[in-house]
């Protein structure tokens, strides 16, 4: 069963290391542009496989930097 949410362990070890290296404030403006950059990438067709996972990285670091 761990092995189902280690990608998303290993996100959230990612997100806790760029708010440790950024700060909380650019912490959420950097998930805010990652969110952005995401939805826009995801609007192509091949792009998609490259938005879906920086949104949810955008999310991730959003709800990391808020707690």
């Amino acid at each position: 069963m761990k092995i189902l949410f280690l990608p998303l362990i290993i996100l959230g070890k990612l997100a806790g290391f760029i708010i440790r290296l950024t700060g909380r404030l650019l912490g959420i403006i950097l998930g805010c542009a990652l969110i952005m950059v995401g939805v826009f990438t995801t609007m192509t067709i091949i792009g998609g496989f490259i938005g879906v996972p920086l949104v949810i990285l955008g999310i991730i670091l959003i709800i990391k930097s808020l707690s």
